[in-house]
C-alpha cells in the first residue's frame, strides 16, 4: 500500500505564501516515489499580501491562506483543522515566507514566536504518534520548538541558525541537496532556497529529503 503523506502548504508565492517550486518538488518527489500526497492548510486570512513582482506590500488587500494554497493543490486540499495524524504516515512542510507568516510568527517575532494553533495540533498529533515529519528550507522554524532539541538544517545562514538554536535547535550547515536526518526525532530537513538555489537543486533537494523522510516510515 502505497504511503500516505500531508503536505502543508501556507499559501501560494514565496513572500507571502509557501515557496511554488518546493511545493511542487516536493509533490513530484513524493508521487515518483510512489507515496500518495493529500494537501491541508490552514483556513485563516494571511498575514499579508506581497506584489510579486515589484516585492511590495499591497495595503488593504486580503487573502486566504486555504484558497491560495488551493492553487497549488488543484483544489484538492483540505483544511488543516480537520487533519487526522492517524489517517497518513508522514508529513512536509514547504518552505516559503508563509511559513513564517502564516503557520507561526517568526518573520516577525524570531525565537519568540507562536506557531498556529491548528499547525501546531497537526505537528503534535505526528509527533505523538512517532511519525516522521519533513521540513524544507525556513519551515524547520516552524517546527523546533515542538520537538525535543532537533537536530537541523536551514541551510548557512547564521543569523536564522541562531534564533532556531535559541529555540532549542542543534543546527548543521548545509549546501544544496543535502540533507539532516534526526533519526531520534524522525526529522528530515534540508535548506533548498535558504541558499541561493536553482529549480534542478530545488529538485534535487526535495527528492534526497522525501527518499529519507520516506524510509523513516516503518523505521
Amino acid at each position: 500500500m502505497s504511503a500516505k503523506v500531508a503536505v502543508i502548504l501556507s499559501g501560494c508565492g514565496f513572500l507571502d505564501g509557501a515557496e511554488i517550486h518546493e511545493a511542487v518538488m516536493t509533490l513530484f518527489a513524493l508521487q515518483k516515489l510512489g507515496a500518495k500526497t493529500i494537501c491541508f492548510a490552514p483556513n485563516i486570512e494571511q498575514t499579508d499580501v506581497i506584489n510579486h513582482l515589484t516585492r511590495e506590500l499591497v495595503p488593504n488587500e486580503r487573502r486566504n491562506v486555504l484558497v491560495e494554497s488551493a492553487r497549488i493543490a488543484r483544489g484538492n486540499i483540505t483544511d488543516l483543522a480537520e487533519f487526522d495524524p492517524t489517517l497518513v504516515d508522514a508529513m512536509v512542510l514547504p518552505g516559503g515566507f508563509g511559513a513564517t507568516k502564516n503557520l507561526s510568527s517568526f518573520a516577525s517575532e524570531g525565537a519568540d514566536c507562536s506557531i498556529n494553533p491548528d499547525v501546531e495540533s497537526a505537528i503534535k498529533g505526528m509527533i505523538r504518534l512517532n511519525k516522521p515529519v519533513a521540513a524544507l528550507c525556513i519551515s524547520p522554524a516552524v517546527v523546533t520548538r515542538l520537538y525535543d532539541n532537533p537536530t537541523l538544517t536551514i541551510g548557512q545562514d547564521v543569523d536564522t541558525a541562531h534564533a532556531l538554536e535559541t529555540m532549542g535547535a542543534n543546527h548543521e550547515t548545509t549546501g544544496h541537496g543535502e540533507v539532516v536526518v534526526d533519526r531520534e526525532n524522525k526529522l528530515v530537513t534540508t535548506p533548498c532556497y535558504m541558499l541561493d538555489a536553482t529549480v534542478p537543486d530545488i529538485a534535487h533537494g526535495a527528492e534526497n529529503a522525501m527518499e529519507v523522510l520516506l524510509t523513516l516510515i516503518d523505521d
